[in-house]
């Protein structure tokens, strides 16, 4: 048996923390007993420049890292928005960050959630913690792995001289899950217990 995958697309600019969100889930997703692949791109310049990352979560192996059609996007900025909202599998999910993309989708075959990232950050004190307020949304439309494991996993993967951040980054996590309605979400790919 394959088991069941989830292939997810985080973009945006170098600087706005789509690859520690990427790394976030690949991380939390083995520790969940899946398995996982995340793998970056950048553009010419890694800050200010576009950068994205593509994470697989599979309870069966991954023969290949790479995403041409992910069943959940999350974009950052309008170039990524642009790019990979039509890419995003029928069926699948679509999070905008509304606080810089002005654009609507079109699509009716998508399910699609616009997050004020920004305004919902700076309200607990930090824009810069906008990525965690994606991420949530994400794990609360998608049902993709459970929030306290994305949580704890953040204990693990800031360190050193950034380990003040991880509360804001905490709180940032859990007001993004909390902005998507109940009767909104996505159903569930997969539904494992966190370790």
């Amino acid at each position: 048996m394959l088991g069941r995958r989830l292939e997810i697309i985080c973009a945006g600019f170098g600087g706005q923390g789509v690859m520690l969100m990427g790394q976030l889930l690949a991380y939390a997703g083995m520790r969940c007993g899946l398995q996982v692949t995340w793998m970056p791109s950048y553009g010419p310049e890694q800050r200010g420049g576009t950068a994205n990352c593509t994470v697989v979560i599979s309870e069966g192996d991954i023969a290949s890292p790479i995403v041409a059609r992910p069943h959940v996007a999350v974009v950052m900025n309008p170039p990524s928005f642009e790019k990979f909202e039509p890419r995003v599998m029928p069926h699948g999910v679509l999070l905008v960050n509304s606080s810089m993309v002005g654009d609507l989708s079109e699509r009716t075959d998508i399910d699609v959630f616009y997050i004020p990232a920004v305004e919902v950050a700076g309200s607990l004190g930090d824009e810069h913690t906008a990525n965690m307020v994606m991420a949530g949304a994400l794990l609360s439309a998608t049902g993709a792995l459970p929030l306290e494991a994305v949580v704890e996993e953040m204990g693990h993967n800031i360190s050193g001289s950034k380990t003040h951040l991880i509360e804001p980054n905490r709180r940032a996590l859990r007001a993004g899950y909390g902005l998507i309605p109940a009767d909104t979400r996505h159903p569930l790919y997969f539904k494992v217990a966190a370790s």
